[in-house]
């Protein structure tokens, strides 16, 4: 049994790693939110300790370390920006990190972290868990036994609506996020590049606080993208039914369905951690590299490659 930490037990997405840590038999024996909602605690590891402050979080944990009990990994589901700073802080307490993406928010924090890996013998883990859903792993199996010189049509969409609060929180600030395409966009530019291969060409023809969109050619593939928290964005038939949520892939206009399978894909992820086998630096780096370069490439408005959606 592994002995976890974690660091933003209060967001959203923090229950996918409790409950990865708990599936996997693991113990959370801290947790660190300045925010104290934290009663999801209950359902997973009542017994966890629990800081709001950093300073008591990495005193307590020293305290474990010189009383016998060593935090072995310390999951972080921290606001983007936040994430290279306790990454460190991980490896620097003799722990493995494993962190949300994007990992970092530029290519040269990649690099720096690299050489804390080497400085500290610890590795960092992130979690890209398209690349363990069964039908982006087919459709990468499919892609690499066919046709080796064929360049692929893709359009890849993606719209979850947000509300006013969005843009008030750190997500809606671009040096915390990322922007857009980083903060909802990376784990498919990641699904995009490990399918399709290396960044030839890229092009952005929409860039605002909640639309961002452009075109890029791959190895394999040209792709039309499209990404949006504005719900005035949503075709007119979901929202008819009701939804706040359109994501579609198409590859030779033929859908890519993925809707399902995600449940336990965090879970999976951290058994391949656990493993020895995660992503790390190296697989998070390529997406890194893009979607910096997209944010600051200046918008094109007269390309022929324009997504339907931005067209509009």
């Amino acid at each position: 049994m592994k002995n976890f930490a974690l660091i933003g037990v209060a967001g959203f997405i923090a229950p996918r790693h409790l409950r990865a840590i708990k599936d996997t038999g693991n113990n959370l024996v801290a947790a660190l939110d300045k925010f104290d909602q934290v009663g999801v605690l209950d359902s997973y590891f009542p017994n966890a300790d629990f800081f709001t402050e950093f300073e008591r979080f990495d005193r307590h944990l020293d305290k474990l370390r010189r009383k016998g009990t060593r935090v072995d990994y310390v999951s972080i589901c921290t606001p983007n920006y936040l994430h290279d700073s306790h990454i460190r802080f991980a490896l620097r307490h003799g722990a493995d990190a494993i962190c949300e993406k994007p990992l970092v928010l530029n290519p040269w924090n990649v690099d720096a972290l690299g050489e804390i890996e080497k400085e500290t013998g610890k590795k960092i883990y992130t979690i890209l868990q398209l690349r363990l859903h069964p039908s982006i792993i087919a459709l990468k199996e499919k892609i690499q036994s066919g046709d080796p010189g064929k360049i692929h049509d893709v359009d890849l969409t993606y719209i979850t609506s947000r509300g006013n609060w969005y843009k008030i929180s750190w997500k809606g600030d671009p040096a915390k996020s990322g922007g857009v395409a980083t903060n909802i966009g990376i784990h498919f530019f990641d699904m995009l590049l490990w399918i399709f291969g290396n960044v030839k060409k890229v092009e952005v023809h929409i860039s605002t606080d909640d639309t961002m969109a452009g075109y890029m050619e791959l190895d394999k593939a040209r792709v039309r993208w499209f990404l949006s928290i504005n719900a005035n964005n949503l075709p007119r038939e979901v929202v008819q039914e009701g939804k706040r949520t359109y994501r579609s892939i198409t590859v030779e206009s033929e859908s890519i369905e993925f809707s399902e399978g995600f449940t336990d894909l965090h879970t999976l992820s951290y058994r391949e951690i656990l493993n020895g086998s995660g992503f790390g630096l190296t697989d998070a780096g390529p997406s890194i590299e893009l979607v910096h370069r997209i944010r600051n490439s200046e918008v094109t408005t007269n390309s022929p490659n324009i997504h339907p959606f931005a067209a509009k």
